[in-house]
């Protein structure tokens, strides 16, 4: 009544080429980035690095919210050093390379943000005012 002969090997067929990813690279997602970071030892960011690699992209869109759509342009102060509100105004004041720095985790990751429709980075400004 029902062909197991046909199934059975089918099912595993299945099951092995939807796995092939996973045990083909042995579960290794491959070597963990390391992006570039701020000249001159800067250590000290708008949240610690674990916050900030697990949440910047909240960080962003709240201040670009903020910013844009409310009108709150006051900065943020963190042990004493103040930041302003933004991508430009406070993130590539140190992380100045979007290739070096944003580009490692974001290529690992496959996520391509739309921060760049708008936004350039400091390297990219000075390349244009040279041509």
């Amino acid at each position: 009544m029902y062909n197991k002969s046909t199934i059975i090997p089918g099912l595993i067929l299945f099951v092995l080429f939807v796995t092939f990813p996973v045990w083909f690279n042995g579960l290794d997602a491959g070597a963990v980035p390391k992006p570039e970071m701020p000249p001159g030892g800067q250590k000290q960011c708008v949240l610690p690095a674990a916050e900030m690699r697990a949440s910047h992209m909240q960080l962003l869109n709240e201040w670009r919210d903020n910013v844009l759509r409310d009108g709150n342009r006051v900065t943020v102060e963190v042990d004493g050093k103040e930041y302003r509100k933004g991508l430009q105004m406070a993130c590539m004041e140190c992380h100045t390379s979007q290739e070096k720095f944003c580009d490692t985790c974001h290529v690992y990751a496959s996520v391509k943000p739309y921060c760049w429709d708008c936004h350039i980075t400091p390297e990219a400004a000075a390349k244009k005012e040279t041509h």
